[in-house]
C-alpha cells in the first residue's frame, strides 16, 4: 500500500534550496518515490490546525520505502540543506 512524504516549507533561501530540490528528488526516485505535488498553488478551506505554506508530496510504494528515504545516509546529508534554508514540517501518512 502506497504512502507518502508529505512537506510544507517555508523557503528563506530560495537559490541555494534549489539544489536542496534537486538532491532530493534524485535520492526520492532511487526509494521509488514520485513527485505528486511539488509547491503548486494552494486553495486552503480550513486553517483550524494549521496554515500551509507551499506543500509538497511524494509518493512512495509503502511506508517502508518512504521511511527509507526519509531516514537514509544520502538523503540526511542533503536535509542540512533544508534545515539551513527553509523551516518546514515533514511527515510520514499510509495511504490506506
Amino acid at each position: 500500500m502506497a504512502a507518502f512524504i508529505i512537506a510544507d516549507t517555508k523557503i528563506e533561501n530560495a537559490d541555494v534550496y534549489e539544489d536542496y530540490k534537486k538532491q532530493a528528488k534524485a535520492i526520492a526516485e532511487t526509494y521509488g518515490g514520485q513527485y505528486r505535488a511539488r509547491g503548486g498553488a494552494l486553495d486552503v478551506i480550513d486553517t483550524e490546525l494549521w496554515s500551509p505554506t507551499r506543500v509538497v508530496i511524494i509518493e512512495f510504494p509503502d511506508m517502508a520505502s518512504a521511511k527509507a528515504f526519509a531516514h537514509s545516509p544520502e538523503y540526511t546529508e542533503v536535509a542540512k540543506i533544508r534545515h539551513a534554508n527553509a523551516k518546514s514540517t515533514v511527515f510520514i501518512v499510509d495511504g490506506g
